[in-house]
């Protein structure tokens, strides 16, 4: 997984509802989340990642999947940030050096990697969403386990 200290590397990607997108950080700090439909614990931390954004993080979601599957995950779950699609063979997720979604990176306005965490750690998501000028997302009790591999 790319570190801390690393530039992000560039991407252009099409954005769900239209568009494309070209690296998002350049409108100011953000977290990339990526995710796949398929990965019950990309399910189970969706919800937070639209409350990180709720909280006045920008959040960019990267989806390894096609459109149609994305559009009917993200209104399950009541993901309302920007998603983005990756076809397969994955570059951008390569690109990043992925193991594992979720995986989240902290990104500056000049595409300096500022943090990561990578799966469901809670200690990790409340770190980029306070670091990205949200709240914390998670908190004992709230009916999610304080870590859980992806």
């Amino acid at each position: 997984m790319l570190g801390t200290g690393a530039a992000a590397p560039t991407f252009t990607l099409s954005q769900l509802g239209g568009g494309e997108v070209s690296d998002p950080w350049r409108d100011g700090p953000l977290v990339l989340a990526f995710f796949k439909t398929s990965c019950p614990v990309c399910r189970m931390s969706a919800p937070m990642m639209q409350a990180m954004a709720e909280s006045g993080a920008r959040v960019v979601a990267i989806g390894e999947d096609p459109p149609a599957e994305l559009e009917e995950f993200a209104g399950e779950e009541g993901l309302a940030v920007p998603i983005l699609t990756e076809p397969v063979p994955y570059p951008v997720s390569d690109a990043y050096d992925l193991d594992t979604v979720p995986s989240l990176f902290l990104v500056d306005r000049d595409g300096t990697v500022l943090d990561t965490t990578v799966s469901w750690d809670r200690v990790g998501w409340n770190r980029l969403s306070t670091a990205a000028g949200g709240a914390e997302v998670s908190h004992d009790g709230d009916g999610r386990p304080p870590q859980r591999p992806g």
